[in-house]
C-alpha cells in the first residue's frame, strides 16, 4: 500500500478573505467569457474529511519509520493532498446541521440545498433539480458515474435520479437504466431493486459486464454498466469489497473502474465523470480505522488515474476532489496515548470488521455451541492473529499485552456477541457498540485507541470538508464556501447553468 509521490511540493500563497457576514458565501469567481472545459473529474470521498486523509498519510509514513524518529517522515502525502488548490466547504442540509449523503450529494450535484433523504429534488419533492451530469450530457459531453458501493446508492443517485426518498432503490435503479448516460461502474443494484431493471438497461443500449476482463473487452464508445460479480462480505449489499479485503479475495478496484471509464468515455466532445469512494463512510460508521484507511488509499489510487489523464490533457482538464461529510468523528489523538501515536500497529489487523464477522467470527460461533462462559483459548488466538492484541500470554512482546480493563471490555463484548446478554441498558449498549457486532467493534476500538485514534460517533458529523482542485480553473476552488458552491463553480467553469 506504499504509494509513489506524484508531484513535487508546491508553494502555496495563503489569502486572507474578509467575509461581510458569516453566513454569506462568496459565489464562483469565473468570468462568463472564459472557454469551457473538455474533461471534468469530480471525486467525492463519502465520509472523508481532512482527518481521514491524514490518518491514511500517517499510516503510510508509520510503515516507513517510527514517527518518533527526529526529522523523520510523519506523513506520506496522498496524491490529492498535493493538489495545488486547497479549499474547504460547509456541509449542512436544508433541515439539519449534520447532513446525510442524499442531501449533501444533492448540494454537490445541483448547487441547491434539500432535506435529509431527498435525491436531487426540492425539500418537498415538488421540483426536480438539474444536475451537473445532466447538464454535461445536454452539452454533448459523455457522462460516467463510478462508485465503490451500490450504483443506486445515495451519492451516485443524486447525479441521475430525482426522488423524495433515497430508499426508493428500485425507482433509482430504473432511472439509471433509462438514462442517456454512457458509463456506470461499481457494485450491483441494491437488493431492493429487482432483476427487471437489467433488461430495461439492455433495451436502452447498455452492455452489462460483471468482470474486469468483460469490461476491458468493451470498445471505446460503448455504453456500459460495469459491476463486480464479487459482492462484499456483507452479503446482499452489492457493494465492492473493502480494499483491505479485496487484496485477499480479488475483484475490481475503484481505480480500475475509473481507468476503464476514461478509456470508454474519451471522445472529441469530452466527458464528465463522478467517482465516489463510498466505503470510507461505511468503515467510519463502524469505527474501523484500518478499513477506512485502506479505502481512502484506494480512492486516492482512483484519483491518480485522473491525474495521469490530466498530464496528457493539461489545458482541457479540471479535477475536483471533495467529500459529502465526515463520518465517525474520527480524530488523531486519544486520551490513553496522550501525545504519542503508534499507527504502525494498525498493520496487525488482517481484515475489515465486515470480513471478520462474516468469516472468522461466524465460523467460531458455529464451532462453539453452546458458547463458552468466557473468552477461551481459541478466541484469544483469533484475536491475536487478526488484531495483534494479546490477552492470554501468547507472545513474549509486552507491547501487545492487553490491560486488565481492556480484557474486561472484551469479555463483556464477547458475552454480548455469543449469547446476546444485555449490558446495562439500550443507551450504554449503543454508546459501546453502535449497533455493530459487539466483540468486533470493541476490538477495532481498542486497536485504534492503542494506535492513537479516537472516535466520537457512529454517525456523520458536521465538520467542514476539504475541496481540492488541480487543472484548468482550479483557482476557483480556493477559500471557504458552502458545498452548493462547489457545484456552482464547476457548472460555471463548464459553461452550463444549473437553473432549477
Amino acid at each position: 500500500m506504499k504509494m509513489k509521490r506524484l508531484f513535487t511540493t508546491a508553494v502555496s500563497t495563503l489569502l486572507c478573505v474578509a467575509l461581510a457576514a458569516p453566513v454569506a458565501f462568496a459565489g464562483p469567481r469565473v468570468k462568463k467569457s472564459k472557454p469551457t472545459l473538455k474533461y471534468v473529474f469530480y471525486f467525492i470521498g463519502d465520509g472523508m474529511a481532512n482527518v481521514q486523509m491524514h490518518a491514511a498519510e500517517a499510516y503510510l509514513a508509520a510503515l516507513l519509520e517510527d514517527d518518533a524518529t527526529p526529522g523523520g517522515t510523519k506523513a506520506e502525502l496522498l496524491a490529492m493532498s498535493r493538489f495545488p488548490v486547497q479549499g474547504m466547504s460547509s456541509t449542512f442540509a436544508n433541515n439539519r446541521l449534520i447532513t446525510g449523503s442524499a442531501a449533501a450529494g444533492t448540494a454537490l450535484a445541483t448547487g441547491k440545498k434539500t432535506n435529509i433523504g431527498v435525491i436531487s429534488q426540492s425539500p418537498d419533492g415538488s421540483v426536480n433539480y438539474n444536475t451537473l451530469a445532466e447538464k454535461a450530457k445536454e452539452k454533448g459531453m459523455k457522462v460516467g458515474i463510478v462508485t465503490s458501493v451500490t450504483i443506486n446508492h445515495a451519492t451516485p443517485a443524486v447525479f441521475y435520479a430525482h426522488t423524495p426518498s433515497r430508499n426508493n432503490y428500485y425507482d433509482i435503479a430504473l432511472s439509471l437504466a433509462t438514462s442517456d448516460f454512457d458509463y456506470f461502474g461499481g457494485g450491483y443494484w441494491n437488493k431492493d431493486a429487482d432483476d427487471a431493471v437489467e433488461p430495461t438497461a439492455e433495451s436502452n443500449g447498455f452492455v452489462m459486464t460483471n468482470t474486469l476482463a468483460d469490461l476491458q473487452a468493451q470498445a471505446p464508445g460503448a455504453r456500459v454498466i460495469a459491476r463486480d460479480s464479487l459482492q462484499d462480505a456483507g452479503g446482499q449489499t452489492g457493494a465492492l469489497w473493502y480494499e483491505v479485503d479485496r487484496e485477499r479475495v480479488g475483484g475490481i478496484s475503484l481505480a480500475q473502474f475509473t481507468e476503464e471509464g476514461i478509456r470508454l468515455l474519451d471522445n472529441p466532445n469530452g466527458f464528465f465523470m463522478m467517482v465516489e469512494g463510498g466505503k470510507i463512510d461505511w468503515a467510519c460508521h463502524a469505527n474501523d480505522a484500518y478499513a477506512a484507511i485502506g479505502d481512502t488509499i484506494a480512492f486516492d489510487d482512483a484519483i491518480k488515474e485522473a491525474v495521469d489523464f490530466y498530464y496528457a490533457h493539461p489545458n482541457e482538464t479540471l479535477i475536483v476532489v471533495t467529500a459529502d461529510h465526515e463520518c465517525g468523528g474520527q480524530t488523531i489523538g486519544f486520551a490513553g496515548t496522550g501525545y504519542d501515536t503508534f499507527f504502525e500497529i494498525l498493520e496487525n489487523q488482517t481484515m475489515s470488521f465486515e470480513y471478520f464477522n462474516a468469516t472468522v467470527l461466524s465460523e467460531y460461533k458455529d464451532d462453539h455451541t453452546p458458547a463458552p462462559a468466557d473468552i477461551d483459548a481459541d478466541m484469544w488466538q483469533i484475536i491475536f492473529d487478526n488484531f495483534g492484541l494479546d490477552g492470554n500470554d501468547l507472545s513474549a512482546e509486552p507491547g501487545d499485552d492487553l490491560t486488565a480493563f481492556q480484557v474486561s471490555q472484551l469479555e463483556d463484548a464477547f458475552d454480548r456477541t455469543m449469547n446476546g446478554s444485555p449490558i446495562t441498558g439500550a443507551e450504554e449498549d449503543y454508546l459501546l457498540y453502535g449497533g455493530y457486532q459487539a466483540l468486533t467493534v470493541t476490538l477495532t476500538h481498542i486497536l485504534n485507541q492503542r494506535a492513537g485514534i479516537g472516535w466520537t460517533s457512529y454517525s456523520h458529523t458536521g465538520v467542514p470538508v476539504p475541496v481540492l482542485a488541480m487543472g484548468k480553473y482550479a483557482d476557483l476552488f480556493d477559500g471557504f464556501y458552502d458545498n452548493t458552491d462547489v457545484a456552482l463553480r464547476i457548472a460555471q467553469a463548464m459553461g452550463v447553468n444549473l437553473g432549477n
